[in-house]
């Protein structure tokens, strides 16, 4: 019988998960990719032990499948987008791959809004560039490490380079190209989009894009060795994971709002014209002549991961000794919170913002009576408020009928039920294993014929889905709050700089 091979790679973890045709998880193995911070703003990851990693998940998930490697009819790889991994013109790793929460670009991002740079690149690529745009770090590298930049072979997406690793094929997607360089219209790569940020000596050098679902090589021996795979399995293209994530819970499509409460807040939806606007990237959709307009940021259930680190280590340990996990230890907390009246409000900014960066996070309408359940309750109705800005933002340009969340977080009904009042629509939660890397695996399966298409899921998506429906009371109190939640913000940008400054001296910057 037939499986499927869908990588997922995020930000600290790379996952492998088997997939039967009928999208049931056959087996998943996950492997901590370590960061690394050599300065302030600089997030970075060895090339290298990213594929070691990867190749460990792979070989640990087909020996607990139970099933052959011979069963593995296609593979495809997705990863978090943005970011850059650069290949010398060896095909070896040419330093470290920058991470899409990297922000040392932040003077260029500057200077291209004030010079009008910024406006240019909307009009040709559907984009504003931003932090960790692929524009903007190879402008970096350009600026500050033109040894490097002299020395560029190839420029790749985070699965790009696994996919590499699996194949020896240099080559990206459809979705992945269009981060930084593909013109909104056409959908294909723009000489004048590379010239526009001064970087016209890499066009030469963008990794040839494919259909998501197109096969663009086949398992080495080499990477069958590494992986326990059988060499000549064929591989596709894959696609970016916010692309993955709203293609693997059923979102992907004309009317329906694809929310992704991960690492970043995710916002997106498909449309069949290029409708461009500061408040969104209008990028490519998985096919030619529709676009997915995404709407993002760095601020959402990392912010609720911080929490539970820093202030919840109790819960933590107890849960290490064999005690229970500790959202469910939190559970009780978060109710009462909500049912009672609060002050406090969260900004989650603590990794970035829609509003620039030099934004931060904070905790305001604080008092001594208040506890930790109302802190904890504060961060979770933030992540919600930030994502219905980016959904408000879309909501102006493109009607839907829907909204399909997904995240680790959104298995808490409560949460759930907090995100239906917070947008006050119906919000549908998919029970789906590994929501990204079974979207790649709909690619692998329609690149080899399993499937008419990526959208062809062959899942019962309303049998495995569960709505929870807004509050009119609930609703109305939210409105009240996002209300001041988003005065605060506007109030303390001209004050955040001063706050970074204040750290930079304090870090001898």
């Amino acid at each position: 019988m037939p499986s499927l091979l869908g990588i997922d790679n995020g930000l600290t973890v790379t996952k492998a998960v088997l997939f039967d045709t009928d999208g049931t998880v056959l087996s998943v193995a996950r492997r901590r990719v370590p960061q690394s911070i050599p300065a302030p703003r600089f997030v970075e990851r060895d090339m290298d032990g990213l594929w070691r990693a990867t190749a460990e998940a792979i070989a640990e998930a087909i020996s607990r499948s139970g099933r052959p490697a011979a069963d593995i009819a296609a593979i495809a790889a997705t990863a978090h987008g943005d970011g850059l991994y650069l290949l010398d013109e060896d095909d070896r790793p040419l330093g470290p791959g920058i991470l899409s929460l990297d922000s040392r670009a932040g003077d260029i991002i500057a200077d291209w809004e004030k010079d009008g740079t910024a406006d240019k690149a909307l009009a040709l690529t559907g984009q504003r560039p931003h932090l960790s745009a692929p524009s903007a770090l190879l402008a970096w590298i350009r600026r500050d490490q033109p040894e490097r930049y002299a020395r560029i072979g190839a420029v790749l997406g985070c699965k790009d380079w696994l996919t590499f690793c699996l194949t020896g094929h240099v080559g990206t997607d459809r979705t992945e190209a269009s981060t930084s360089f593909t013109d909104v219209n056409t959908q294909d790569y723009s000489r004048a989009a590379a010239e526009l940020y001064g970087l016209g000596r890499i066009f030469d050098r963008l990794a040839p894009s494919a259909h998501s679902a197109a096969i663009i090589g086949h398992v080495s021996d080499e990477a069958a060795r590494a992986t326990s795979l059988v060499a000549g399995t064929p591989v596709a293209a894959g696609l970016h994971d916010v692309t993955a994530s709203a293609l693997g819970i059923g979102a992907h499509k004309s009317g329906v709002m694809g929310v992704v409460a991960g690492t970043y807040s995710i916002n997106e939806i498909v449309s069949d014209k290029p409708l461009t606007d500061p408040r969104w990237f209008c990028r490519n959709a998985i096919e030619p002549g529709q676009w997915n307009a995404m709407s993002i940021s760095p601020a959402s259930a990392a912010n609720y991961d911080w929490f539970l680190d820093t202030l919840c280590q109790g819960e933590h340990d107890k849960a290490a000794a064999g005690g229970p996990p500790i959202h469910e230890a939190l559970a009780g907390d978060i109710e009462a919170a909500i049912a009672r009246p609060s002050s406090v409000l969260f900004h989650p900014y603590l990794f970035g913002s829609p509003h620039g960066g030099a934004s931060s996070g904070s905790f305001v309408g604080l008092h001594g009576w208040h506890n930790r359940g109302d802190m904890l309750k504060a961060v979770l109705e933030g992540i919600a408020f930030n994502h219905r800005e980016h959904v408000d933002a879309l909501e102006d340009g493109f009607p839907y009928e829907q909204v399909r969340l997904t995240g680790g977080i959104s298995r808490n009904a409560a949460f759930a039920q907090m995100f239906a009042d917070i947008l006050n629509h119906p919000v549908t939660v998919t029970a789906t294993e590994e929501a990204a890397a079974w979207g790649a695996a709909l690619c692998a399966g329609a690149a080899v014929g399993l499937y008419n298409s990526p959208t062809d899921d062959p899942r019962d998506l309303d049998a495995i889905s569960r709505t929870f429906r807004p509050d009119a009371e609930r609703a109305a109190a939210y409105d009240r709050r996002f209300a001041v939640y988003r005065d605060i913000s506007e109030a303390l940008k001209p004050h955040w700089a001063k706050l970074e400054a204040l750290g930079d001296r304090e870090n001898g910057q």
